[in-house]
């Protein structure tokens, strides 16, 4: 195995650790059984409430989010790699 193998799976491994530890500390207990209405917009005095959609995705779920977000930079910053054309005479290691 070369470096450039190495550090790839040395940071898949590493992303897969961190994903693991954002859904374990994320609390799920905002499931229900039923379909739920979800605000979306503030309340009389301007204030979000917890139960809100906004609210519910950047404080409850934002580790998540951070995470994910991450993760698609990182492919398309790959995509772009992969998709550049090699050059003819590359004298790079």
């Amino acid at each position: 195995m070369n470096k450039k193998v190495l550090i790839g799976a040395g940071l898949a491994m590493t992303l897969l650790v961190v994903i693991g530890a954002g859904v374990f500390a994320t609390q799920w207990d905002t499931a229900y059984d039923e379909p739920v209405g979800i605000p979306f917009a503030p309340g009389e005095d301007g204030v979000l409430s917890e139960n809100s959609l906004n609210y519910s995705v950047f404080e409850d779920y934002g580790p998540l989010l951070l995470v994910l977000s991450i993760l698609m930079f990182g492919a398309i910053v790959g995509g772009v790699c992969i998709a550049r054309e090699e050059d003819e005479y590359d004298d790079s290691d």
